[in-house]
Order: structure tokens, then C-alpha cells, then sequence
């Protein structure tokens, strides 16, 4: 019998408390493992009612788990921060194994927990804070051990992908989405988290952390939102052959890592490109597998729950203490070395000579123009679309600076990485 203390009955910790409900005799049965909640804490004791558990079960204080001689396992799911670290160092200074789904506390933190769980001979898994139900931890840890890994690219945050989806299929603007995604309870009241791209800069630094057995900084990681993406980009990556999507990218050369979050225009015929709605995929390339992807649902209690569970289940069925590579100091890549190509939108002036002195800015700069279209005249104001070839990110910020200030350029609508082909 493991018996495990919950802290938060919020949406992840109900959905465990629910798979457990319904799953522990199955769970027993095909794992020889019985699993019992001991305890849950939460700051809201009426939470109890509403996931049929009994209010004996409850109480306020997180640290009437952590000091349970019964417990073996704490499951954290309040997310965020504080105080989930203080509860996750004194968890395993007490001799017990941690399990969360928070990712945040992962990414900045996720060093000092590893290093203190090896000194303590202890287990900290975290399969629910990158991908939902998908078992990309896992994956990583084990099944794809014997391959060194080269890149990944993930769709890892359910919200953006479902405001992505309505925007190209139902045409609709990006306000308009987000408020349907809030409606439909992908998306919180101050969605700044998800759309600004901080949730998925979170599962970048833990996945490539993971990936390449390498200490990475939270603070390193680039990463941008969605906010800026209008209905118009959308319509024009559309027409070519383009769907958009924010991607966390993780790679690994001799000499550094990459580590970005930012949209990305992809081909519409790459298989990221049909993850549609509030699911997740994570594409990984091996030197022996070759290339893989896992898909699923990203987000939610249930998913998260059961990647939360599968984690009580290995600790439980594991024989021996864990092993936790070190993680090594890596350089991370400045995004202004990181070479990519452009998308660009330009409101101009419609008069001759506007693509010329544009051309002329990007050549000065060493940046190859793949296409460029005038898309249609508005009031003498006309939208000109630009692809760039693959250039460095430094040359391209210094070619738009100087994009700028040309007299003719009104604004500079929209800048969109291009890749995946």
C-alpha cells in the first residue's frame, strides 16, 4: 500500500483524486500497486463535497502531509512558485518522494529539487507539467535513453493552439477567440500567462533540460506570445500553404543549446500543423529513432492527473534509488545567432520605389529575399508581404531597424518566424 498526501484540490487535484476513485482496482490489478490518499490539504476545506471525498480527509495546513509518517509520496498541484518550492524542499527533507504537475516550479527550480532528491536518495517526477497526458517524460527518460538527442519541437499549450485553430478555421480575430476560450474554460480570466507564451517558455527549459541532461536558466529561454497574430497573417500563411502555431523549440549543436518560444509559420503539410483545438504534440528527433511524435491532450484534470498517477505508480514499482544524471552548464543560444527565416507585413505607401528601397535595406544587411507580394491597396496604402531565406537573427533585427525609418514604411504590421517545412 503507497499512501499519498495531495496538496490542492483544484482542477489537477480533483482529476487525481477522480482517477483514483475510479481507477485504484485497476490499477492494483495491473500493477500490483495499491495507492490510498492519506491526506489532502487545501485552503478551501468545502472543496471536499464537490470531489466526493471525506471531509476527515482534509485539512489547511500542507505540513500536516509532509510530517505523516504514514506518507511516502506528496502529489503537489497548486502550481505556481510560492509556496509550492518551500513545500517541495521540505517534502523531501522530511525523507519523502515528490511528485508535481507544476511546471513553473519545474523550470526555475528543477536543478535545486534534483540535487537534493540524489542527496536524499529520493524520487521527483514531473511528467504532468510538460505536455498534459502525454508521456514525453518518460519517453525521454527511458524509452529514447539510447538515442542522443538532436531537436524538438513542441505544440505544448493547449489555450494558444485552441485561439490559433478558431482564428484559421473559423476566421475569426484574435479577441474574439480568446473570448470564446474563455467561455469554453481553456483560457483563465487574465489569460497573460498562456498568450503571452510564458507557460510554454516553462515546458521549453524543462524539456531541453531533460533532452540534453543540461542545467538550463528559466530567464535564457526567448520566448514570445501570440497576441500580435492577427486574422490577416493567418489569411496570408494560409494562401501560402502555411498554418500557424506556437512552437517551442529545443536544439543542440556542439557548442550550445536552443531554447525559444515563438509562432511559426508551418507547412501545412508538416503533421504539426493538423494539431487542431486545446491538444499538444511534441515532435522529437533521435539519432537512432529517427523522428517521432507524441500527441494528445495537453491540458485539463484528467490528463494531467493521470501523468500525475503514472508518477506515484513508478516510485512505487521502482527496486532501487533513482538516478539522476548531472546536469551540465550549457551555453544557450542568443536569439540573435539563432538563424531562422522571416515572414514579414509591411503597410507602405503605394507609390514606386517601396520595394526597391526595402530590398536595398535587407541586402545591406546580408538578408535573401525568398518572395515578396504586394497583396492589395487600401486609401494608397498598400500591404506587402515579404519570406525571407534563412538568415541570422541579428542581421534581420538590424535590416527591419533600418526598414523603419524609410519614409515610406507606415508600419511594420507583423514579424513571424518560418519553419517546419
Amino acid at each position: 500500500m503507497v499512501k499519498i498526501g495531495l496538496i490542492g484540490l483544484g482542477t489537477v487535484g480533483s482529476g487525481i483524486v477522480s482517477v483514483l476513485q475510479e481507477n485504484s482496482g485497476h490499477i492494483k490489478e495491473k500493477t500490483g500497486i495499491a495507492i490510498e490518499i492519506a491526506k489532502i490539504a487545501d485552503t478551501d476545506l468545502s472543496r471536499c463535497k464537490a470531489a466526493s471525498i471525506d471531509p476527515s480527509l482534509m485539512t489547511k495546513d500542507a505540513y500536516d502531509l509532509i510530517n505523516d509518517p504514514s506518507i511516502s509520496v506528496i502529489v503537489e498541484a497548486i502550481g505556481g512558485e510560492i509556496p509550492a518550492l518551500k513545500f517541495a524542499q521540505d517534502t523531501l527533507k522530511a525523507g519523502k518522494h515528490f511528485v508535481t504537475t507544476n511546471k513553473e516550479l519545474i523550470a526555475k527550480h528543477g536543478q535545486e529539487l534534483l540535487s537534493l532528491a540524489r542527496e536524499k536518495g529520493l524520487w521527483v517526477l514531473f511528467e504532468g507539467s510538460v505536455g498534459g497526458g502525454i508521456p514525453i517524460m518518460s519517453q525521454l527518460r527511458s524509452s529514447l535513453a539510447s538515442n542522443k538527442i538532436e531537436e524538438i519541437f513542441g505544440i505544448v499549450n493547449g489555450t494558444t493552439n485552441y485561439i490559433l485553430t478558431k482564428m484559421t478555421e473559423e476566421e475569426m480575430e484574435f479577441g474574439d477567440a480568446l473570448k470564446l476560450a474563455q467561455a469554453n474554460g481553456f483560457a483563465e480570466s487574465d489569460p497573460k500567462n498562456d498568450i503571452d507564451g510564458f507557460d510554454a517558455s516553462y515546458k521549453a527549459a524543462i524539456l531541453a533540460s531533460c533532452a540534453f541532461d543540461a542545467n538550463i536558466k528559466w530567464e535564457n529561454v526567448y520566448f514570445e506570445g501570440i497576441r500580435k497574430i492577427s486574422l490577416e497573417d493567418i489569411k496570408f500563411a494560409k494562401e501560402m500553404g502555411y498554418t500557424i502555431k506556437l512552437l517551442a523549440v529545443v536544439k543542440k549543436d556542439k557548442s550550445s543549446i536552443e531554447v525559444r518560444v515563438h509562432p511559426t509559420l508551418i507547412s501545412a503539410a508538416h503533421p504539426l500543423a493538423s494539431v487542431k483545438d486545446a491538444f499538444n504534440a511534441i515532435y522529437v528527433k533521435g539519432s537512432a529513432v529517427g523522428q517521432v511524435m507524441f500527441y494528445g491532450k495537453g491540458a485539463g484534470s484528467l490528463p494531467t492527473a493521470s501523468a500525475a498517477v503514472s508518477d506515484v505508480i513508478e516510485i512505487a514499482s521502482a527496486g532501487s534509488a533513482p538516478y539522476y544524471p548531472l546536469l551540465k552548464n550549457h551555453d544557450i543560444k542568443s536569439i540573435d545567432d539563432v538563424e531562422s527565416r522571416y515572414y514579414i507585413r509591411l503597410k507602405t505607401a503605394d507609390k514606386a520605389g517601396v520595394l526597391a528601397a526595402i530590398a536595398g535595406a535587407f541586402g545591406d544587411n546580408d538578408v535573401s529575399i525568398q518572395s515578396a507580394l504586394q497583396k492589395g491597396t487600401v486609401d494608397n496604402i498598400a500591404t506587402i508581404v515579404i519570406i525571407t531565406h534563412n538568415v541570422r537573427g541579428r542581421n534581420f533585427s538590424e535590416a527591419m531597424k533600418k526598414i523603419s525609418g524609410l519614409p515610406a514604411i507606415i508600419e511594420i504590421a507583423s514579424v513571424i518566424r518560418v519553419g517546419m517545412e
